[in-house]
C-alpha cells in the first residue's frame, strides 16, 4: 500500500475551527459542536492522534447512517446525594461524559465524592480530557469506559473484550505536573492500528494476531484478527473489570455487544463510569499538593538505568507534547488531511488547508 506521508501542520485554533464547522454541518448545535471539537483537539495536542480529529470521518458516517444522533442531549437522574446516572440518548459520548464529570465534581465539592454511571453513550475519545477537567477543579478522578470487542480473554482466540481504557488523575502543586494515567489493557491502543492503516505503515509483531491466530505486522490483517492484552491474564482481567463497572453496572451493552465506532450499522450503546474525589478530605489541599509534588520529584529523580535519559511522571510526555504543539502546530499526514477535507466538502465547510493555510513540513511528521 503506497501512501504519501508528507505532513502538514495546523494551529490548534485552525483545527478547532475546522472540526467545529464539520460538526455544525452535520446537525449539531453550536455549544455541543464546540464541546466535541475541543475534546478532539485536546487529544491532538497531547499527541494522541488516534483519538483526535482523525475520528471525525467515522463519527460523521455514523450520523449519516442514523446510528448516532447529532442533536441528542444527555439527560441526568439523581440517584442519591453522591450518585447520579446520565443517559447519553445515543448522542456523542463527549457530551454525556462532560455532563457526567461536571455532576460528579459538583457532588464531590459538597459531599467529598461523586459517582456518575453513564448509559446509552458513544465513544468519548481520549479519557485524559475528562481527568483533566477534574484536575482543573482540584479533584482526583477515576474514569472507566467499555468498548467494542477487540481482545480475546486470556487463553481465548476470538474477540470478546474491549480495548477499554482505565484513567485516573490527581492535582499537584504549581512547580510540578499533575498525575494523569490513561492506559488501555492491550499492548497498544486499537486506534494506533487504524492510524498505521491510514498511513500505510506496518505495526510491531507483538500487537495483534491475524484471523488465523498468527502474529502480523499488517494493520489490515490485525483488524480482521484480535489485539493482544498486555501482561497476559492481567490485561484480560482489567478489560473484564471495565465491562463490569461500565457496561454491567450502567445497563449498557457488555460482554462483546458494544458496537465498534467504525461500524455504522447500529448504535454503540457504550457505558461509562466516572468518579470525582475531593483530595482534601483527610488533610488540607495545600498539604495534598505538596505531597504530590514530593512524589513527582521522587519518581522523576530516581536513579536511572544506563540506557535511560530521563524518567517521566505518568501523563508528563503528553503534557510536554501539548506545550510543543501549542507552539509549533498539530501535524497531519496528507492522507489524513484528504479524508478530513472530504468531510468538509460533504457539508460545505471550509477545507482544513484553506483555514489561513496549513504549513507543509519539509520532512514527514509521523
Amino acid at each position: 500500500m503506497s501512501v504519501n506521508n508528507s505532513a502538514w501542520t495546523f494551529s490548534a485554533d485552525q483545527v478547532l475551527q475546522f472540526a467545529t464547522e464539520v460538526l455544525l454541518g452535520n446537525g449539531m448545535g453550536r455549544d455541543e459542536a464546540t464541546t466535541v471539537a475541543n475534546c478532539l483537539v485536546a487529544a491532538d495536542l497531547r499527541g494522541i492522534d488516534t483519538h483526535g480529529c482523525n475520528r471525525l470521518p467515522s463519527y460523521m458516517e455514523r450520523i449519516r447512517q442514523g446510528v448516532l444522533d447529532p442533536r441528542a442531549t444527555p439527560s441526568l437522574v439523581q440517584i442519591t446525594p453522591v450518585v447520579a446516572q446520565v443517559d447519553g440518548n445515543n448522542g456523542f459520548g463527549f457530551l454525556a461524559a462532560s455532563l457526567g464529570m461536571d455532576t460528579a465534581i459538583t457532588m464531590a465539592q459538597t459531599y467529598g465524592i461523586g459517582m456518575v454511571s453513564i448509559k446509552h453513550s458513544n465513544h468519548f475519545g481520549m479519557s485524559a480530557w475528562i481527568v483533566q477537567r477534574a484536575i482543573d477543579a482540584d479533584m482526583m478522578s477515576l474514569v472507566f469506559t467499555n468498548s467494542s470487542p477487540a481482545l480475546p480473554v486470556f487463553g481465548g482466540k476470538s474477540k470478546l473484550l474491549g480495548v477499554s481504557p482505565l484513567a485516573c488523575g490527581a492535582p499537584a502543586g504549581p512547580d510540578t505536573r499533575p498525575f494523569i494515567l490513561d492506559m488501555a489493557p492491550s499492548i497498544a491502543a486499537r486506534g494506533k492500528i487504524y492510524k498505521a492503516k491510514r498511513r500505510g505503515e506496518k505495526i510491531p509483531l507483538d500487537w495483534a494476531l491475524d484471523a488465523d491466530g498468527n502474529a502480523t505486522d499488517d494493520p489490515d490483517a490485525a483488524l480482521q484478527g484480535v489485539m493482544l492484552p498486555m501482561g497476559g491474564p492481567k490485561g484480560s482481567a482489567l478489560a473484564i473489570m471495565m465491562d463490569v463497572f461500565s457496561g454491567v453496572l450502567s445497563g449498557s451493552a457488555f460482554a462483546g455487544h458494544v458496537t465498534n465506532p467504525y461500524d455504522p450499522s447500529k448504535p454503540a450503546d457504550v457505558g461509562h463510569m466516572l468518579m470525582a474525589i475531593k483530595p482534601d478530605l483527610f488533610l488540607s489541599l495545600d498539604e495534598f499538593k505538596a505531597r504530590m509534588d514530593y512524589l513527582y520529584r521522587r519518581v522523576v529523580e530516581s536513579e536511572k538505568r544506563p540506557d535511560v535519559d530521563r524518567i517521566y511522571f505518568p501523563g508528563e510526555i503528553e503534557q510536554m507534547t501539548q506545550e510543543s504543539r501549542m507552539k509549533d502546530g498539530i501535524p497531519f499526514v496528507e492522507a489524513e488531511v484528504t479524508a478530513l477535507n472530504a468531510e468538509a466538502e460533504r457539508v460545505g465547510a471550509r477545507p482544513l488547508a484553506n483555514l489561513t493555510g496549513g504549513t507543509e513540513a519539509s520532512e514527514p511528521v509521523l
